[in-house]
């Protein structure tokens, strides 16, 4: 063999080596990679609504607490304007559920557009004591009663839940004649400092801010356990977490693993309230000094609701039936998760 052809079958052999070597390499680099890679595409989407209020706080904490990553989840929060938007969302197929703080005659209303559609696996109760809902007045009003509203102009916010509430404790708390004026809940301190309004039904963190500014006073707090609930201490379930039941069955794991992270977050609120607000901001309009002052809501998992908890619910759907706002009866328990 010629000192060129020994040359090229060195050659030859170094480039088969290399090739080896590289292939050998690049496989290994692969296998290192593959987990993650793996990881990535079994990371189910979930898009949630949420409506930026207080009692969305578990959601936000869960998102920024990472508790939804370590799940295997890639959950999208997305915002909208009320809590109307929210369900009509997930009616669309835009979102697979509803963060708390979504009115939950919003979410029935819902249901029953397409029956079988939301499933509620946590709720945010309110009364007089976890005060959500409340009725604010000028802070010089004469006003010290529900009944001294007769005749005034009486702020709600938007949306069926809100008018027909607002109508309800006005009525039974005797303040007849009152006109109910639909406002963005973010306008109502504002109004009533102008003098457009006499009074609001309302949700906090309005009176918070009313009452920082010395702008307004409350009334009365949780109305709607008094007055539509028959009980000042009675849990008002006004919002609801829920998940479709198209998410769910086409997703069956990822969706016990998201309530289960949502659950952590809850667990975070009830456990350290005070560091759980920070993460009101960015989510909310609630920052500063209101962060701190502003009422945090209860909230009952699917799996803690008692029979009196969903007498309870089933009380405040009854009054929307009744009112003629529901086409027909909605039975809550229908609509609880089940696990």
């Amino acid at each position: 063999m010629t000192s060129t052809a020994k040359t090229a079958t060195a050659l030859t052999g170094a480039t088969r080596r290399q090739i080896l070597q590289t292939s050998v390499a690049g496989a290994a680099l692969g296998m290192l990679g593959a987990p993650a890679l793996v990881r990535a595409q079994a990371a189910t989407k979930v898009r949630l609504g949420y409506w930026p209020i207080a009692a969305g706080l578990p959601f936000y904490a869960a998102v920024e607490l990472g508790y939804f990553k370590e799940a295997g989840l890639d959950v999208e929060p997305q915002k909208f304007s009320s809590a109307q938007q929210v369900m009509e969302a997930v009616l669309s197929g835009r979102s697979d559920g509803t963060a708390n703080g979504t009115g939950s005659a919003n979410v029935a209303i819902g249901e029953l557009a397409q029956p079988g559609t939301f499933k509620i696996f946590c709720a945010n109760p309110s009364n007089v004591k976890n005060v959500l809902d409340e009725v604010i007045v000028p802070v010089a009003s004469p006003a010290k009663v529900m009944a001294d509203l007769k005749g005034k102009r009486v702020g709600s916010g938007p949306g069926i839940q809100n008018v027909t509430l607002a109508k309800t404790i006005l009525e039974r708390g005797g303040a007849t004649g009152a006109t109910v004026v639909e406002l963005p809940i973010g306008q109502h301190v504002a109004a009533l400092a102008a003098g457009q309004i006499d009074g609001a039904y309302t949700l906090e963190p309005t009176g918070t801010i009313g009452r920082l500014n010395g702008t307004s006073r409350v009334l009365e707090a949780g109305v709607i356990s008094r007055y539509v609930l028959g009980d000042n201490m009675a849990p008002w379930f006004g919002g609801s977490a829920s998940l479709s039941s198209d998410f769910i069955k086409k997703n069956p794991d990822a969706a016990k693993k998201f309530i289960a992270a949502y659950a952590k977050g809850v667990a975070y609120v009830r456990s350290k309230p005070v560091e759980a607000r920070k993460y009101l901001t960015g989510y909310t309009p609630i920052e500063g000094p209101l962060a701190s002052e502003v009422p945090l809501a209860a909230y009952t998992m699917y799996n803690e609701f008692t029979s009196a908890d969903i007498g309870h619910f089933q009380k405040f759907f009854d009054l929307f039936s009744e009112k003629g706002i529901f086409s027909s009866r909605l039975m809550v328990d229908t609509m609880i998760y089940k696990g």
